[in-house]
């Protein structure tokens, strides 16, 4: 697994706990929704800055989440998870 689909489990994984979609989520994250998409489908390079950019926009989102650059790009197991899709219906 490399550092862009580290990346892109991790950003899934934020978006999710939050309950945003992508387009709310790109927002928080002050970009658009299609360079948001193609990080979380690990299609594209990101710079460090961007990073240290979204891991601000996340803990300024929520305060309790105090999360480092570095925790984007960490590989976390607990990430990987069978998340149903938010716009989903119960059934």
């Amino acid at each position: 697994m490399n550092l862009c689909e580290i990346l892109a489990i991790n950003l899934k994984y934020y978006r999710k706990k939050f309950n945003l979609s992508q387009e709310k989520f790109a927002e928080m994250l002050e970009t658009t929704l299609s360079y948001l998409n193609q990080i979380e489908n690990a299609k594209v390079d990101v710079k460090c800055s961007t990073i240290d950019k979204f891991a601000h926009n996340i803990n300024e989102y929520d305060k309790k989440i105090n999360i480092k650059s570095e925790d984007l790009v960490k590989f976390n197991k607990k990430h990987i998870t069978n998340f149903k899709r938010i716009d989903e219906k119960k059934k």
